[in-house]
């Protein structure tokens, strides 16, 4: 199955990234990869509660990361196969400006 990721910084900045099936990361990898970025990149939780989803962790990851992350081609389809593996969803539409995830 073929697999688009997409983060938006704001108009006319945006990233495309597409994945065929065998690229996606697990579930559980996936995850890792999240927990592991979302810390290094000192993300904070984006609710009041502190609990932090997968969706804020992409938002989150792809808002300390910035653009300027994004053109490491390696490093930006290390990203979207996370994403792609922690939603299982074929469309994935990160928006940072807007702080949202749609699928």
């Amino acid at each position: 199955m073929r697999s688009e990721v997409k983060i938006v910084f704001g108009p006319g900045a945006e990233i495309d990234v597409a994945l065929d099936g065998a690229e996606v990361l697990s579930f559980e990898a996936a995850r890792r990869w999240l927990d592991e970025n979302f810390v290094r990149l000192e993300c904070e939780p984006l609710r009041g509660s502190g609990k932090v989803l997968l969706a804020d962790k992409l938002v989150g990851i792809a808002r300390a990361a910035g653009p300027k992350a994004f053109a490491d081609e390696a490093w930006a389809l290390d990203y979207a196969r996370a994403a792609a593996g922690a939603l299982s969803k074929a469309l994935i539409k990160v928006d940072v400006s807007r702080l949202a995830v749609s699928y």
